[in-house]
């Protein structure tokens, strides 16, 4: 193998339903919204990323916004190989190079998914020229990128809410011991904005300004220490058809967001109930790791922590973590070979 290591890249790639991001040579080297814009008429994909995300609903007939991943898997496969290939391209020192070189890959996907979806995850891999694919599964990744010993005969349980999905899993001995994914995460949490906008301001707002309000005003309970100030929305009055203008306050995020945090709790207390007792009994020492963006989410983690009685933590640049996990399991190879899926 010596010599053909000199064509070979080493490449970790987080394939999230908001974001994907790709680690080459230990540093993040493309964070990217997982988005494409397709011209219509002739098919050509114009536009990857951040300039795909800029046009997302402001668009002609003629150009299509799509994003690719839907609740964590590949929706549109064709999609979905032309933005990954785009985004492989840009690697700088893969740019340099006169032939593309050959890849080996460790791609990370959700606890909850089919034999079919994963073979659609590998396939878009060899259609990249990859030469070597791992899979890993994201709350093993999220484990490793926060820092837990997942080798050990220590029970840790990690929440990594993600854009589709938020995966749950109580981790020892370098395997999963339980875990519970649900469709509920920072998509759904934009979808509820959206709703309560519509139905309580008479507002329309589009994905982008309903995610601009997650972030700015985002919060899980409607007892903030540290509360963020109002903020004003823009979008077209449902009953004039006008443009306006309202101020909405976090406590209102709060509301319309307390159902789908529900589901969240309650697939992490279905997932404790099921954990063996001697592992709990770990957990309750070491408590819950948090990753993912939707773990920014303002208090998510004190309501979990009064919920499950246990502390919870917020990994450090928990957007990264994942992605920080699956670039270390590729650094790695021989030590989390037991985790990969080759």
């Amino acid at each position: 193998m010596g010599f053909f290591d000199f064509w070979t890249e080493d490449i970790a790639i987080d394939l999230g339903t908001a974001n994907t991001l790709i680690i080459h040579d230990g540093k993040v080297v493309i964070d990217s919204p997982s988005i494409v814009a397709r011209d219509r008429t002739t098919g050509k994909i114009i536009a990857t990323g951040r300039d795909a995300s800029l046009m997302q609903g402001k668009t002609h007939e003629n150009i299509k916004t799509i994003r690719p991943l839907k609740d964590g898997v590949i929706a549109d496969f064709q999609a979905s190989e032309e933005m990954i290939k785009e985004f492989v391209k840009s690697i700088p020192s893969i740019k340099k190079k006169v032939f593309a070189p050959s890849l080996r890959m460790v791609i990370c996907i959700p606890s909850g998914i089919t034999e079919v979806e994963k073979r659609a995850v590998r396939d878009s891999a060899i259609h990249m020229n990859a030469k070597e694919i791992y899979l890993i599964y994201e709350p093993m990744a999220a484990a490793i990128g926060v820092g837990i010993d997942i080798m050990e005969p220590r029970g840790n349980m990690i929440i990594d809410i993600g854009g589709g999905t938020t995966e749950i899993a109580v981790i020892a001995l370098a395997g999963i011991v339980c875990d519970k994914s649900v469709k509920v995460a920072g998509d759904l949490f934009t979808n509820d904005i959206m709703y309560y906008m519509r139905t309580q301001h008479n507002l329309h707002v589009g994905e982008t300004t309903a995610e601009k309000i997650k972030i700015q005003i985002g919060a899980a309970t409607e007892d903030l220490e540290t509360p963020p100030d109002d903020m004003l929305v823009q979008g077209r009055d449902l009953l004039s058809g006008k443009p306006k203008q309202v101020q909405v306050s976090y406590r209102e995020i709060a509301k319309a967001l307390d159902k789908s945090i529900l589901r969240i709790e309650d697939a992490v207390m279905e997932c404790l109930s099921s954990t063996p007792p001697e592992l709990a009994a770990d957990i309750y020492n070491t408590g819950i790791y948090m990753a993912g963006g939707g773990s920014m989410l303002r208090g998510l983690d004190k309501r979990l922590s009064r919920k499950t009685d246990l502390p919870v933590y917020i990994a450090e640049d928990p957007l990264r973590a994942v992605v920080r996990g699956t670039g270390i399991a590729l650094k790695e190879l021989e030590k989390y070979k037991s985790v990969l899926l080759s």
